[in-house]
């Protein structure tokens, strides 16, 4: 609607948009100069420096915080006006005031072009809102019932995760105790050739060319006999099983 159109609107209602917006930007201001006044005072007393040069610095820093503080809520307010004067007080094309003498009860002419487009919207609006809080409950009870599903997942997950790490220890014992068995066989294997080879080496030295009597001379009898060989005769004929 056009400005001319809008300020009639507002005049009717007693009600001017731009001196609302100076109104507030001016209290923000009392409580702004009020907060860094109350600052430096209460500063001062604690500080004990009333009067003195360290008073004076105070102050000058104290207004140099305020000038940043103030700038940048100016920018801030600024941007607020702009959109409280673009928006919330913008009436919409074709907006006019109810005639008192022609108002039904409710204050609205029911033939103007404008409340039969407002009554649509508002029908509008109720029905999307009554959908959205439709889907909203359906989202909660998906939501509701995946929670559940994931709890019930992950405690199906850790008694698998103990299931199986109670059957690798159990699989782990068995390989141990399988190779544990074929070690023990491999080693009476191996012990039982090692005395049979120890065996048929003590016989093959006992009945070796060496000690064999028949090739000793009879003239000399056992005179041409070493001594280790004797011994070593003797000692191999003791372990000989009879």
């Amino acid at each position: 609607m056009e400005g001319s159109e809008s300020e009639s609107v507002f005049d009717s209602l007693n009600l001017n948009p731009q001196l609302f917006c100076n109104e507030v930007l001016n209290n923000v201001d009392d409580v702004l100069d009020q907060a860094f006044d109350f600052f430096y005072q209460d500063t001062s007393a604690k500080l004990n420096i009333e009067g003195t040069q360290r008073s004076q610095d105070l102050r000058k820093g104290v207004d140099c915080v305020r000038q940043r503080v103030q700038s940048v809520l100016d920018k801030k307010l600024s941007a607020w006006e702009n959109y409280v004067l673009r928006h919330c007080f913008a009436l919409p094309q074709g907006f006019r005031m109810p005639n008192t003498d022609e108002s039904s009860e409710n204050g609205l002419d029911p033939d103007a072009p404008f409340d039969r487009d407002l009554d649509a919207q508002l029908d509008s609006l109720r029905e999307k809102l009554t959908k959205v809080g439709k889907e909203s409950e359906m989202l909660d009870q998906e939501i509701q019932a995946l929670e559940r599903k994931s709890s019930i997942n992950a405690g199906c997950i850790i008694e698998a995760v103990k299931l199986y790490e109670q059957n690798s220890i159990h699989e782990l014992f068995r390989e141990l105790a399988t190779t544990a068995s074929e070690l023990g066989m491999k080693m009476g294997k191996l012990k039982t050739n090692m005395i049979e080879e120890t065996e048929q080496m003590k016989t093959k030295r006992i009945y070796s060319t060496e000690t064999d009597l028949s090739a000793i001379n009879p003239a000399k009898g056992l005179s041409n006999v070493k001594l280790a060989d004797l011994e070593e005769f003797v000692t191999f004929m003791k372990i000989v099983p009879k």
